[in-house]
């Protein structure tokens, strides 16, 4: 049930790891030229960081199983290399969806944003914009990325007092 979830932050050395880096291949390997299975295990590694802040990564957790993701990154999309931080990587398992669990990760990460200090971040998305507006985010600009059309978004967050 989704009031048993739990968003907790994900580390390098979690057993979860390998199948979360490969719901990430299935769903974005196409967007970066060359990835493997094993590059997005060891990018994934690296988005747990060792400490709070850029980067981070966190996982929506159901019954001792991983359910969502979502992460914090200093860069997600090379074609905008002056824009940073990136909300990135946000998926939830089919069976799993419509229970409010995206939005939940999200706010994990605005909530690390926050907490870093950090007052602007971003995302792009090619489906996901109506979601991303509802929880507060507007549209940057409107592009094509890697032979896909994609919206950037950016989000304000206020930091703690």
């Amino acid at each position: 049930m989704i009031d048993r979830l739990e968003i907790v932050r994900l580390t390098a050395e979690s057993p979860h790891l390998a199948w979360i880096a490969a719901w990430q291949h299935a769903e974005w390997g196409h967007l970066t030229f060359g990835e493997t299975s094993a590059s997005r295990l060891s990018a994934l590694r690296e988005e747990c960081g060792e400490a709070a802040g850029v980067p981070s990564a966190f996982v929506a957790m159901s019954g001792g199983q991983p359910v969502g993701t979502a992460s914090l990154v200093a860069q997600d999309m090379d074609a905008r290399p002056a824009l940073s931080p990136w909300l990135a990587s946000v998926f939830v398992l089919p069976e799993w969806r419509g229970r409010g669990i995206a939005s939940r990760l999200v706010r994990r990460v605005e909530a690390e944003v926050a907490a870093s200090g950090i007052t602007r971040f971003y995302l792009f998305t090619p489906d996901q914009q109506a979601l991303y507006r509802r929880l507060g985010w507007e549209d940057h600009e409107v592009l094509d990325y890697r032979g896909e059309a994609v919206t950037i978004m950016t989000r304000l967050v206020d930091a703690p007092v």
